[in-house]
C-alpha cells in the first residue's frame, strides 16, 4: 500500500500566454479523471482546488515586453507558497496549468523548501520550446516564453526572487528535452545558459530511451529531488492537439509514455506540473486525457 499523499494545485492562469483557454487546463485534466486514476493507484490525494487568479478582459497590459507581470508574480507567489508547504509536508505537488509560466512559482516554492534543507533540486522540462527568453529578449512580451530563464537566475527580479532571491537550479542539473522550437535570439541563450539540450534531432538519431536515461544522470547527480515540467506541447500535435502553440515533429505517445516511465523508476521525482492544457483548441479532450496517462506513468503505472 502506498503512503505518497499526491497534493493537488491548480492554476488557471493564461495571462503569461499568447491566446486564451490554458486557464481551464486544470479543470479539463481533474474532468479526464486524474484524481480517480491516482486513487486506483493507492495513493492518497488531497486538492485544494484552484488558485484565484485575474482575467486578461479587466486588466491593462502596463509594459509589452512583460504583459501581466503583477498578475502573474501574484499567482505564481501563491503557487510558490502552496508548493513549498507541500514539500515541507512530505507530500507530492502536482500542479495542473495554467500557461508555462507556473514553473516559475512551482519550483520557486520546490526549491526553497528544499534549500531550508540543505538540498539542491534536478530539473527536466520536457518541451517544444526553450522558454529561455528574457524581457530583453522576447519578440511577445509573454512570460510563458520566459520561465526556464528566470529559474535559472536570468531576467526580471520580480521573477528570478519568486521563492527568495538564489538560482533554483544549477544549469549542470537542467535538462530540456524535446526541443524543437527556438527563437533566434532565444537560440543563443540557451547555448550560453549551460543546461543539456536534447533536440527531437537527438532523439530521431539516439531514441528516446538512450536520451532519457542520460538526461535522468544529468538531471540527479549530486542533487536530493527531481522536479518535472511537462508542457504538452512537447507531443505531437497529432497525439495531443489542444495545445496554445503546436509545433509538428513532436514526441509520439509512446515515446512519452517511455520517458515517464524511465523518470518513474529512478524514484527520484518530488514534483510535477503539467502545463498548457487548451481545451479551446482540443479534441473531445484527447490532450488532458493523454496529460493525465503521462502523469500516472511518471508516478509509476506500469503496463504490467
Amino acid at each position: 500500500m502506498k503512503t505518497e499523499i499526491v497534493e493537488l494545485v491548480g492554476v488557471p492562469l493564461d495571462l503569461g500566454a499568447g491566446r486564451r483557454g490554458v486557464d481551464m487546463g486544470p479543470s479539463a485534466i481533474r474532468l479526464a479523471g486524474l484524481t480517480d486514476k491516482l486513487l486506483g493507484m493507492e495513493y492518497q490525494v488531497v486538492d485544494g482546488g484552484d488558485l484565484t487568479i485575474e482575467v486578461p478582459e479587466v486588466l491593462v497590459v502596463e509594459d509589452t515586453k512583460l504583459k501581466y507581470l503583477s498578475e502573474i508574480v501574484n499567482a505564481i507567489e501563491q503557487l510558490a507558497e502552496a508548493t513549498s508547504a507541500a514539500i515541507g509536508k512530505g507530500h507530492f505537488p502536482l500542479v495542473l496549468g495554467g500557461d508555462h509560466s507556473i514553473a516559475i512559482g512551482t519550483i520557486g516554492g520546490v526549491a526553497a523548501a528544499m534549500r531550508e534543507k540543505g538540498s539542491q533540486l534536478g530539473l527536466l522540462w520536457i518541451d517544444a520550446h526553450g522558454d529561455m527568453n528574457t524581457h530583453e529578449t522576447t519578440p511577445s512580451g509573454n512570460i510563458h516564453g520566459m520561465p526556464f530563464a528566470a529559474i535559472l537566475g536570468r531576467g526580471a527580479k520580480e521573477l528570478t526572487a519568486i521563492g527568495g532571491d538564489f538560482q533554483k537550479v544549477k544549469p549542470e542539473n537542467a535538462v530540456l528535452v524535446g526541443a524543437r522550437s527556438l527563437d533566434p535570439r532565444e537560440q543563443a541563450l540557451v547555448r550560453e545558459s549551460g543546461i543539456t539540450v536534447y533536440t527531437m534531432e537527438d532523439i530521431d538519431r539516439r531514441g528516446i530511451f538512450d536520451v532519457m536515461i542520460e538526461a535522468l544522470e544529468l538531471a540527479t547527480s549530486y542533487t536530493n529531488g527531481l522536479h518535472l515540467s511537462l508542457d504538452m506541447d512537447a507531443l505531437d500535435p497529432l497525439t495531443a492537439p489542444g495545445v496554445g502553440t503546436p509545433v509538428r515533429g513532436g514526441l509520439t505517445y509512446r515515446e512519452a509514455h517511455t520517458a515517464m516511465e524511465i523518470i518513474a523508476r529512478s524514484e527520484k521525482l518530488i514534483s510535477m506540473e503539467v502545463v498548457e492544457v487548451n481545451p479551446i483548441l482540443d479534441t473531445r479532450n484527447a490532450t488532458a486525457e493523454v496529460a493525465v496517462e503521462l502523469v500516472l506513468s511518471a508516478l509509476g503505472k506500469r503496463i504490467l
